[in-house]
């Protein structure tokens, strides 16, 4: 049983302890990853969902199988931020080239009876330019520095000061981008095409909900998981160049 269940967590710690938890925040509406931050009880308040209920729901969920999730919070900082260029930053690479003429299309075929799709679209290019921004920021500052702290004995002071820098605007634009695609989901009622959409229509639909649920998955890792790994090893490196 996980430790988390007897004390006090955060959102994203449940997540972070076991992933499938994640499904119980989604279903509730509850942000898992831009949002992790917060408590069941601080998430209870908000919502005015039932504290002890949400804890039985999670309870449910964690005592089943993981199904081979592998435990991101063992793995070391480098890895993980290996993992996420090779796995997230390439699907989000892939997904954009993919979804733009998709959205072109199926804007100018339909846009004149769901101009919610030029909406979509535009809010869509948006995350395009930032996301793309946002990884190679990640992939030429931040990762690298990341590596040197996984792997050399002395860390020399970064450009950017510390690594608390460069994450908080990290988590600056994963809030942004998270709000972003809050407005598709509800532009999109949630990603459900309507009856006269033509296969093109609901293609691209499912292409922007799998979209978004990899970039709560992508968010997620880098929050709650990665990021407060980094700033633990950081203090560790300080502390010993200190002494």
């Amino acid at each position: 049983e996980t430790t988390l269940l007897t004390q006090p967590a955060t959102v994203g710690e449940w997540v972070a302890e076991n992933f499938r938890t994640a499904e119980i925040f989604k279903q509730h509406g509850i942000d898992f990853c831009c949002k992790g931050n917060r408590t069941l009880q601080d998430v209870c308040k908000e919502t005015g969902l039932d504290e002890a209920t949400l804890l039985k729901e999670l309870k449910s969920v964690s005592a089943g199988t993981s199904h081979g999730d592998p435990d991101f919070r063992s793995w070391p900082i480098d890895l993980l931020a290996d993992y996420i260029v090779k796995i997230h930053h390439s699907y989000v690479e892939k997904a954009i080239a993919n979804l733009q003429p998709y959205l072109d299309k199926v804007a100018k075929v339909h846009g004149v009876r769901h101009p919610e799709l030029w909406q979509i679209r535009q809010e869509f290019m948006g995350a395009a330019a930032a996301l793309s921004m946002h990884m190679r920021k990640e992939e030429l500052i931040l990762f690298p520095y990341i590596h040197r702290l996984a792997n050399d004995a002395m860390v020399s002071p970064p450009p950017f000061g510390t690594a608390e820098n460069p994450i908080a605007m990290m988590l600056h634009e994963h809030e942004t981008e998270g709000e972003r695609f809050r407005r598709i989901s509800t532009l999109s009622n949630d990603y459900s095409p309507p009856e006269d959409a033509c296969n093109t229509y609901r293609v691209t639909f499912a292409m922007l909900k799998e979209f978004e649920q990899d970039l709560h998955r992508h968010i997620h890792l880098e929050n709650n998981i990665l990021f407060p790994n980094v700033l633990q090893q950081e203090q560790l490196k300080l502390d010993i160049s200190d002494q």
